[in-house]
């Protein structure tokens, strides 16, 4: 089937110019639907009706110019191929058109020119609507993606609390008694291999409560039911004895409480900082960095390691890095890194408080 005709929309208050551009398209066999206006309302009326193609314009018109069509559909955000075909209107102007997004001009003395600038704003304007189309679909893919991973994390936080709480009523209790258990037998034994046996026994299972604690902490911390400072001050002391590290954490929370998925993604934050200064860094001292001031949430953690250039930082922590940049999107926030070669690191979280509420009250909603 052949194509339908253009259909194209002529600004143009003379009869005579009228019959000369149609006149032109024909010769050059460009299969058209031409209608003539000569009022701007008449204009306005004719592209609320779908379906028109392009705008052939006359830039004096009766009272008014073509470029206060071109104005009124930039505001009605009318986006069509827009030709100014006029005398001679100077170099100045025709720049200004162009400038302010007309699509092209022709002078009425070589109309011949026409068809071949028509078919070329046509084609121009399918290329940036067909990238305009693709633009809008990556967007609506990223935010679908987005969502995902938002949904995901949830999912993950909520089935690892799940599991520690699982540790801590089954495997931990069990572990709890089965010591209770051997110690009650050490202190009742005398014979002096089974002591040994069960002292070995004693060993294992304190070890093994003590594992237990500690999967249920990474699983789910605890001490964030006390608040996000006394979680940090937790998780900053515990990896300061564990690794040797200078580790200082300073500021406040003016708030007595902060949304619990918010802690918990400022709280992983920071933990997986502390563990990539701990592979990678090859720093002495680390500083985190605390507030909730202007209701945002900031946090830092600088170290003073040998940094990284940006080539590096993609290939050593890039999963990483792009697990807590996701993160922090989740809760409506967003994670900066600022480094440099043998400049140490420093990570910065950012969260707007009122934004990661609202969140939190909508995901409250769906469930």
């Amino acid at each position: 089937m052949s194509p339908p005709p253009l259909r194209l929309l002529h600004l143009e208050d003379n009869p005579v110019d009228h019959g000369l551009l149609v006149r032109a398209l024909c010769r050059a066999e460009l299969d058209a639907e031409v209608t003539s206006v000569d009022t701007l309302a008449a204009f306005q009326q004719a592209l609320a009706t779908p379906g028109v193609d392009a705008v052939l314009a006359d830039y004096h018109l009766a009272g008014f110019s073509g470029m206060e069509a071109w104005t009124w559909m930039q505001q009605q955000g009318i986006e069509l191929p827009f030709i100014l075909v006029s005398g001679a209107i100077g170099e100045a102007t025709v720049a200004d058109a162009m400038v302010r997004g007309v699509s092209d001009y022709v002078d009425k003395q070589h109309l011949t020119r026409l068809p071949h600038v028509l078919q070329r704003a046509l084609e121009l304007h399918a290329t940036r609507r067909r990238q305009a189309e693709a633009a809008a679909a990556l967007a609506e893919s990223r935010q679908r993606l987005l969502e995902l991973t938002e949904h995901l994390q949830t999912s993950i936080d909520r089935e690892r609390a799940d599991i520690a709480r699982e540790i801590h009523d089954d495997i931990g209790g069990a572990l709890a008694a089965v010591r209770l258990d051997l110690a009650w037998l050490q202190r009742r034994l005398t014979d002096p291999e089974a002591l040994a046996h069960v002292r070995s026994a004693l060993t294992m299972a304190e070890q093994a409560l003590g594992a237990s604690q500690r999967i249920m902490r990474n699983l789910r911390p605890a001490v964030l039911d006390q608040g996000l400072m006394a979680a940090l001050q937790w998780l900053t002391r515990t990896f300061a004895e564990r690794t040797g590290l200078d580790v200082t954490l300073h500021g406040r929370l003016a708030r007595a409480a902060l949304p619990p998925r918010v802690e918990m993604a400022a709280y992983r934050t920071v933990q997986e900082a502390l563990t990539n200064v701990l592979k990678h860094a090859q720093a002495r001292r680390v500083r985190v960095e605390v507030s909730d001031l202007e209701d945002h949430l900031t946090i830092e953690v600088a170290d003073d390691g040998r940094g990284a250039a940006p080539e590096a930082l993609r290939k050593e922590r890039s999963f990483g890095l792009l697990g807590l940049r996701e993160r922090a999107q989740s809760v409506g926030g967003w994670l900066d890194v600022v480094t440099a070669p043998g400049e140490g690191m420093t990570l910065i979280l950012s969260v707007p408080l009122s934004e990661a509420a609202r969140r939190a009250a909508e995901e409250d909603a769906s469930l």
